[in-house]
């Protein structure tokens, strides 16, 4: 789960060239502009997440002429994107730890370095209707305990470039499109959209693409190449009607880049994958880089790392990166995994 909200502490203030009332606090491994003088090195801060939606309170007014959004779905409120101050990238918001005046731990004790404050101050994620991919009919939740396909970016958890020390790894490309789960259980299968098991019918993009290019039969395939009876491939389905089509696609594509082991819950590693996708004919998302020792070991290195453009010349989304083999994150208490996101193509949204 993201921490939307959360106490932080501020490691550096750096000056903003030609700017006399902004300046550049660095939490975690994000970088967000706030007023000059408001905050010094290790301070507490209370630091916002892009994509958190604040509720509308007097405190958050001075968000309005940038942030305020009204929809049916979430209502009203302020929304936290990435922008640009003075030639600053900014994501989030920080602001001082008194705006928790008169909200308390619930241990009675006092604020430190990594509390979460989501729910206390009123804050939500932004969320964007399912419709909005046609997706289809919600027939469930996520069944057999998949799991939902959420990389957490690294500015969040800059200690996990750490982990990946020694550890092979690959780079993949980020497809923007919409995250889609296929699964072969007990001989069951099924569709996932990002958030739902959906209908096999015809408001359902996924399962045109399924019948049209003889999915099922695909993974089943390619789950006797692997030596797997039940299994969970997730990837990113892409094409016209999709996030804006940036991949500008003739037809939608489904490029895998995860595969599951649903016996033993575990996910496999990019060999196995590849050799998975090779016997079901998948398109699995590109690989850019394979290496014994990540070499990018700053979050603004992988930020860099993280530019670049699509064969189509739109700005690509930005990478994830991996171990080739499974391995486990004391920090995510599950698989070693982060993305990086382009912050050229974070700009550019509207």
């Amino acid at each position: 789960m993201r921490k939307l909200a959360s106490v932080q502490t501020v490691w550096d203030v750096q000056q903003i060239e030609g700017a006399d009332r902004i300046e550049v606090v660095s939490v975690l491994g994000w970088k967000c502009v706030a007023k000059k003088g408001e905050f010094k090195k290790y301070d507490l801060c209370v630091y916002f997440e892009v994509d958190s939606f604040l509720p509308i309170k007097p405190e958050f007014e001075f968000l309005r002429e940038g942030c305020y959004k009204n929809n049916e779905l979430n209502g009203e409120g302020f929304l936290l994107r990435t922008r640009n101050f003075r030639g600053q990238v900014s994501q989030g918001l920080v602001l001082p730890l008194s705006i928790l005046n008169g909200i308390t731990p619930t241990d009675g004790s006092v604020w430190k370095s990594g509390d979460i404050v989501t729910e206390q101050l009123g804050v939500r994620k932004w969320e964007i209707a399912e419709v909005a991919t046609g997706s289809g009919k919600i027939i469930g939740n996520f069944p057999h305990g998949i799991p939902k396909t959420d990389e957490i970016r690294v500015q969040a958890e800059p200690d996990l470039i750490k982990e990946f020390e020694g550890v092979p790894y690959y780079i993949s490309t980020k497809m923007d499109g919409t995250s889609v789960t296929m699964y072969l259980i007990d001989g069951a299968f099924g569709v996932c959209s990002r958030n739902y098991e959906i209908a096999d019918d015809e408001a359902s993009p996924a399962w045109k693409y399924v019948h049209k290019h003889g999915i099922i039969e695909k993974i089943k395939k390619g789950a006797e190449a692997v030596g797997l009876k039940n299994i969970a491939v997730q990837g990113e389905f892409c094409g016209e009607g999709i996030q804006k089509n940036p991949l500008k696609l003739v037809s939608p594509a489904w490029y895998v880049f995860t595969l599951r082991n649903m016996e033993s819950g575990k996910r496999l590693g990019l060999k196995l994958m590849q050799e998975f996708c090779k016997a079901a004919e998948l398109d699995m998302v590109p690989i850019e880089e394979t290496g014994d020792n990540l070499p990018y070991k700053t979050v603004e290195a992988l930020i860099e790392r993280a530019k670049g453009k699509y064969a189509s010349g739109n700005l690509k989304e930005g990478i994830v990166i991996r171990p080739v083999e499974s391995t486990y994150s004391k920090i995510l208490e599950g698989p070693l995994s982060m993305k990086v996101i382009n912050n050229d193509y974070l700009l550019r949204q509207k």
